[in-house]
Formats: structure tokens, C-alpha cells, sequence
């Protein structure tokens, strides 16, 4: 019950300083789409979401698919992918991409020419999965900075996320490769939050333009 008031206290808040999340965030669910960042209010209260930030790599009227890129695991890719050529990049740690189908690997690949098999969702950032794909992008990619494994994907029914939105449960924040690749990602929906509360409390001290 707490979790709920929280989430609409969250909304109406939205409502009342749309301001607060006019540069680059938004409640919104006319703003959602590929390449956009979905990241997790403090009131939500699912934990396969809590502290997430989502990545959506695909998005239309049947739904949303999204990969959550800081939920960073201990395993390695050579651990995980048994049956991929991992020499080169073996030692790298692998992500959990969301709560569905974990046993199904995607990869996010920053590269400046399109993949074989890639999907576009941001500039210069790819989705990539199947084995061939997959040991291609490894052996092309020089390091963590351009190159992440996940383990699953975020999924959601048409409609579904929208209301989850006017709930207060997400904010969104337009992506970029810097923070689909941020090197710190364990702590980039801490710094995400933040910056959106501080800009919700900015909002409420701007003083209204008074006219004679």
C-alpha cells in the first residue's frame, strides 16, 4: 500500500512541475520509443524492477521489449556462453537483461558500421543475438566500452508499460551510447534518480513571472 500511495504521489508530482522533466525526461507515454531509457521511481515496488534502468530495443502497439543495462553479474562470458568462440573477450561479465526467458543472450554493440543480423537503436548502437552474431561482435569489439552480453530481456504487453507510466512507475530519459556503455553501472540509476529529484525540487522554488 505504501509502494502505491508512493507511485501516485510520484505521478501527481509530474503533473504539477512538468517543467521538472521538460530537458531530456518525461512521463509521458507518448515519448516512449527504441533507444529511449526507461528508469525505476523509488516508489516502484516490483523487485524484478527496483533501481533498474531499462533500455528499450523495441517498441509498437504490441509492446515493449527492453534490456536492463546495470544489473551486472559476477559469471563471465566464457561461463555463460559455453558454446561461443569468447577467447578474446571471455573474462568480460555478463548482465542481467531482464526477468524473461534468462536462458535467451542478446548483445549491445557500439560500432560505427551496421552488424550482420544487428537492429538499430540508438546511433552507432546495435542489438545482436544468435551464435554467428554473437563471436562476430566479440572478435570485432575491443573491450566492455563497445561490447555487453545480457541474459534475458524486459517484456511487456501492448499497453501495459503505458500504464505503468501514468502510475509513476518509470521516468524517461533519451538514450545515449555514453550510458548504455557507462562504465559505472552499477550506479547509474542512482545518478539518474538524483538528477531527476533535483530537477522536480528546482522546479518547485522557480518563482512565476509576476506582471503589472
Amino acid at each position: 500500500m505504501r509502494s502505491l500511495w508512493r507511485l501516485l504521489a510520484i505521478a501527481v508530482v509530474a503533473a504539477l512541475f512538468p517543467a521538472a522533466i521538460a530537458s531530456g525526461q518525461s512521463t509521458s507515454p507518448g515519448d516512449l520509443g527504441v533507444g529511449k531509457l526507461l528508469v525505476s521511481s523509488r516508489g516502484l515496488g516490483d523487485p524484478n524492477f527496483a533501481e533498474t534502468v531499462v533500455l528499450l530495443i523495441q517498441y509498437d502497439q504490441h509492446g515493449a521489449v527492453g534490456l536492463m543495462i546495470n544489473r551486472r553479474t559476477e559469471a563471465t562470458i566464457s561461463r555463460v556462453l559455453k558454446d561461443v568462440d569468447t577467447t578474446k573477450r571471455g573474462s568480460d561479465q555478463v548482465y542481467i537483461g531482464g526477468p524473461v526467458e534468462l536462458d535467451v543472450v542478446l548483445a549491445l554493440l557500439k560500432s560505427q558500421t551496421k552488424p550482420d543480423q544487428g537492429a538499430s537503436v540508438l546511433k552507432d548502437v546495435y542489438v545482436v543475438s544468435g551464435k554467428p552474431s554473437l563471436e562476430k561482435a566479440l572478435a570485432a569489439s575491443s573491450g566492455a566500452g563497445d561490447m555487453r552480453v545480457y541474459l534475458g530481456y524486459c517484456g511487456w504487453a501492448g499497453g501495459q508499460l503505458e500504464n505503468e507510466l501514468r502510475l509513476g512507475g518509470w521516468w524517461i530519459f533519451s538514450g545515449d551510447g555514453g550510458e548504455v556503455f557507462d562504465p559505472h553501472p552499477d550506479t547509474l540509476w542512482s545518478r539518474l534518480i538524483t538528477r531527476t529529484e533535483q530537477e522536480i525540487v528546482k522546479a518547485r522554488f522557480v518563482p512565476k513571472p509576476r506582471f503589472q
